[in-house]
């Protein structure tokens, strides 16, 4: 027993390996990889299912045009299907993390604060294909979606830092920037894991620190690039270790010509200047999961994204190949003493060691009660809950609808009639949840339709829910609202978790 479970990996790099292979096909790839070679910037963003919320005219009117010859050279360098392999998922189904803004890049510009070319996750509710929308961040509340649950760019969750995350002209840094080339720690150092301990905020009871690996090595180079980018060149940050405790440290070096280094802050902070202090970007602060997939052999160098394929060092052990079906290859059922074949013919599934005129005659006994021959029972199972079942439901939580579709055909061919089961419920879910994104992306429904039985249904049906209306809590109201609504409040500080 003990060998089996050392053999066991992680639940959180199998989750990864799920992502990896349905999250971004490679027919995203490859299409939108065509489209960013000729310039066509919004025809790959289409190709990577992210909706274009940008006007360049309105944006050269009101902020010149030199602000839109940077936005528009990055546009052309962005590669949407690079940005939706690296963003942020939540576990267990590895989904886009829902109602994120996340900062690409920054642009000064004569207003007070910068510009952000920000990308947006729907929330949660509305997460149907797993769509992003591209938009510029002006700064203030005025140009933001009163629909979306957190328009501000956050903190943790930033990519103007890591451009090789999104930029195809710098994805060679990733293999430097992501810890390739160091040990990766399960623990921060020096970091007691008592509560109140040296550089870490006091909470009670902190749950565990994530079993995900830190990139320790890149935390002081990483850090001095968070300062100097806030306008700090040494001083104080902090690092998110879970959702109720983080690491205070300190950024420190004996002169400008020396490699920086961190250690924990000698003196705890109050709370609240704690929450003020820089955040450590996640991308910074873990090690880059496909690294960590390669190290343990749960993905082959050649399945992972070609720009990430090449900036990364290829080590750890080889992949284990599955057995491979062959195309085309008939199921066979035992059917009255014989081996009968079960293979696609004119578009639909059918038994073809049986003659027409007796499958109809099988099928009218059926229908008026009668028990059915192997062959049939075979090809209503396979309608209904096939053996690729677990296949069709990743891809189309994932968003893949036409991958999803692809694998169907393939099993029951084109010309095939969906029967009542759990194949047919799973393509309907996925086209009714595709509605409710279209009514956020129009502001038609701006909270959770279940948010209405808080108020008397307003917010789910006559469209008159405010986007910061927060309805009061009771027996109607969901249970998942009411254990958020009725956790402990955070410092309204902008911190995040």
């Amino acid at each position: 027993m003990a060998h089996h479970f050392a053999n066991e990996f992680p639940s959180r790099l199998l989750m990864w390996q799920r992502v990896r292979e349905y999250a971004v096909p490679p027919s995203m790839i490859e299409t939108a990889t065509a489209r960013r070679a000729v310039g066509d910037w919004a025809g790959a963003c289409a190709a990577a299912r992210i909706d274009v919320d940008l006007d360049l005219r309105a944006v050269r009117d009101r902020h010149g045009t030199d602000l839109v010859h940077r936005l528009r050279a990055d546009l052309r360098r962005l590669s949407p299907d690079l940005l939706r392999w690296h963003m942020p998922r939540i576990a267990p189904d590895g989904r886009l993390r829902p109602g994120l803004t996340l900062s690409l890049a920054r642009y000064r510009s004569s207003g007070a604060l910068p510009l952000e070319l920000v990308v947006r996750t729907p929330p949660a509710w509305a997460d149907a294909g797993q769509r992003m929308s591209l938009a510029l961040w002006e700064g203030s509340a005025n140009g933001a979606p009163r629909h979306h649950p957190h328009p501000h760019p956050d903190r943790r969750f930033r990519l103007d830092l890591h451009r090789h995350l999104w930029d195809a002209g710098r994805s060679g840094e990733l293999a430097r920037r992501c810890g390739a080339y160091g040990a990766p720690s399960a623990t921060p150092p020096d970091l007691p894991g008592l509560p109140g301990g040296h550089g870490r905020s006091a909470t009670p009871d902190p749950p565990a620190v994530p079993d995900a690996p830190w990139a320790v090595g890149r935390w002081a180079a990483e850090a001095e690039l968070l300062l100097r980018t806030e306008g700090r060149p040494r001083g104080a940050f902090t690092v998110r270790l879970d959702a109720r405790s983080r690491a205070v440290l300190e950024l420190v070096a004996p002169d400008d010509s020396h490699a920086p280094a961190f250690r924990p802050l000698r003196e705890a902070l109050p709370a609240q200047e704690a929450a003020a202090l820089p955040v450590l970007p996640e991308a910074a602060a873990r090690v880059l999961p496909d690294l960590e997939l390669l190290r343990a052999g749960l993905v082959a160098a050649e399945r992972l994204h070609p720009l990430v394929a090449a900036a990364l060092p290829v080590s750890g052990p080889a992949p284990v190949a599955g057995p491979v079906a062959e195309p085309g290859d008939p199921h066979r059922v035992e059917c009255r003493g014989e081996v009968h074949r079960i293979a696609l013919r004119d578009g639909v599934l059918t038994a073809v060691d049986h003659d027409p005129t007796e499958l109809r005659r099988e099928e009218l006994l059926v229908a008026l009660g009668g028990p059915a021959l192997p062959c049939l029972r075979a090809i209503d199972s396979v309608h209904r809950t096939p053996e690729a079942l677990p296949a069709v439901r990743e891809r189309l939580r994932h968003g893949d609808v036409a991958g999803a579709l692809a694998v169907v055909e393939r099993l029951l061919g084109p010309a095939a009639v969906l029967r009542d089961g759990p194949l047919r419920e799973e393509l309907e879910s996925a086209a009714e949840r595709r509605v409710d994104h279209g009514l956020f992306r129009s502001g038609l429904v701006a909270v959770h339709p279940a948010a209405g039985a808080a108020d008397g249904g307003t917010a789910a049906g006559g469209g008159h829910a405010e986007a910061d209306h927060r309805p009061r809590l009771d027996r109607r109201t969901p249970l998942v609202m009411r254990r958020k609504r009725a956790g402990r409040g955070r410092p309204r500080t902008g911190l995040t978790c």
